[in-house]
């Protein structure tokens, strides 16, 4: 394996790779079952290749998966570049609420976040989708007093609505946007990445490989693991209608898949040869999904005929249904 590649994450100064690994599913929880021993060693085997940059969330199992990450990092804290996420929203009667209407909450759910992982500091907090307006403030006036104490390095938010990212850097100060951005989901490149760029804010990508569809594994008789939210594809017909189509999508791009490069790397390759973007956070639970994803950190951008194709396949600025994260 070359040296893994890296960059500076925008005005945060943080330096990262340009290839991390994504710890929503090892979690568990909406995934199904996991295997936590192999998690652990998925991330051991990460860092040994030179993998920075892990992502997780308090919400993900519960706090497992960040529990499972402070066990891999213990004895070795300065080897990695940590983001977590705080804010999902629950349902109440049917609406959307939060439960974070004060700072204090806020920061006291976040000292449990540091706990789970066994620091006492994360390099990147962000404020995690979806949020309804103005609790944004909150988050704010919380992340800059973490940031002050040294408790975070950096702040942003995780939202692929425009709008929302605006507001979070009303000030000018956010320093990262964690937004889902595929082959089959362009949308973000019509405002936000350009918006990015121009405000100097680190483009973190989730959905790279559309929640595994852009792997090339699937087809319509797949049956995921009981427990797996990815059910939903197969039982719900508008949810199937959507699924099929990308699938339907997929087939068409594997004229690009070689023996040099699978269906996922092509889609790893794909958002890396966008200069815009800082790092993709594709998940992985095992050593087989980690050692793929660690193979596009050696292809080259895209070419303009391998442009001009995708184009076709998936328009730019084209969108599909966004996939929570």
């Amino acid at each position: 394996m070359e040296n893994i590649k890296t960059t500076i994450l925008s005005k945060s100064g943080i330096k990262i790779t340009r290839i991390g690994v994504g710890l929503w599913a090892i979690g568990g929880g909406f995934w199904g079952a996991n295997d936590d021993n192999e998690a652990v060693k998925m991330i051991h085997k990460a860092t040994e290749e030179g993998i920075l940059f892990y992502d997780t969330a308090d919400v993900y199992g519960d706090g497992h998966s960040e529990e499972l990450l402070g066990k891999a990092m213990k004895g070795k804290r300065d080897k990695f570049v940590i983001a977590t996420k705080i804010g999902w929203i629950g349902f109440d009667g049917g609406k959307n609420t939060t439960k974070y209407n004060t700072v204090d909450k806020l920061v006291s759910d976040f000292e449990q976040s540091l706990k789970r992982l066994q620091t006492d500091y994360v390099d990147i907090l962000q404020r995690h989708i979806p949020f309804s307006e103005p609790t944004y403030e909150i988050f704010l006036e919380a992340f800059k007093k973490l940031k002050q104490e040294g408790k975070i390095r950096a702040y942003g938010v995780s939202t692929s609505d425009f709008n929302h990212l605006k507001d979070f850097n009303a000030d000018g100060e956010c320093d990262t946007l964690q937004v889902d951005y595929s082959i089959l989901n362009r949308t973000a490149e019509n405002d936000i990445i350009p918006y990015c760029k121009k405000n100097n804010i680190g483009v973190i990508i989730r959905g790279s490989l559309a929640m595994g569809i852009l792997t090339g594994k699937f087809n319509k008789d797949i049956k995921f693991k009981e427990g797996d939210f990815r059910n939903n594809w197969i039982n719900n017909p508008d949810e199937n209608k959507i699924f099929l189509n990308d699938l339907d999508k997929v087939e068409k791009l594997k004229v690009l898949v070689n023996e040099n490069r699978s269906m996922a790397q092509l889609a790893l390759q794909f958002v890396l040869s966008n200069d815009s973007v800082s790092t993709v956070i594709p998940g992985a639970r095992n050593m087989n999904q980690l050692s793929g994803n660690l193979k596009a950190n050696n292809l080259p951008q895209l070419d303009n005929n391998e442009i001009k194709l995708i184009d076709e396949i998936t328009p730019p600025c084209g969108g599909r249904k966004i996939w929570p994260a």
